[in-house]
């Protein structure tokens, strides 16, 4: 089995694999390395920020996760799922359903395969939408004051 990374339309980067996958297949374990919470705001000031797990029980440490598992793309419909092992410091990639070969590998960030809450990339994703729309709108009102103030060509009297 070969992993691969490919460019995914909207998402950036995403993980495939080279043969069909069976529900249950381990299509990944990963090692992880652990940062205490103090590390925490260190790491958010970084391009690690969108690549790194909450990590431990109480969720306050980052995991570091090594291999292609940073990589693997959210869905509210994944067709993998991720396991976590705290002491052994391992994060685990199964196969939720079959997986056919050269399909995307996705996992829902939630960590409950079927849990719906917006998670980060969205909330992100819906400010830069604001955002555009917030400026698209600017544009538009600007467009519109500048045509009725524009100056009209007067039309000059017909002599007779």
């Amino acid at each position: 089995m070969e992993l691969y990374l490919k460019k995914v339309r909207g998402k950036g980067r995403g993980v495939f694999c080279t043969i069909d996958l069976n529900e249950g297949d381990i299509i990944e374990v990963c090692p992880v390395i652990v940062c205490p919470p103090k590390d925490c705001k260190h790491l958010d000031k970084t391009t690690l920020y969108h690549y790194y797990f909450q990590w431990g029980n109480d969720g306050k440490s980052a995991g570091v996760v090594c291999g292609f598992g940073p990589m693997y793309n959210h869905s509210y419909n994944p067709n993998a799922v991720y396991e976590t092992f705290y002491e052994k410091h391992i994060f685990r990639v199964k196969a939720r359903r079959f997986i056919k070969a050269n399909t995307e590998i996705t996992i829902n960030y939630n960590f409950y395969q079927d849990e719906q809450t917006p998670v980060w990339c969205d909330l992100d994703k819906e400010k830069t939408d604001d955002k555009k729309r917030a400026h698209t709108a600017t544009k538009n009102a600007e467009k519109k004051v500048a045509k009725k103030t524009e100056k009209k060509p007067v039309k000059k009297a017909d002599k007779k």
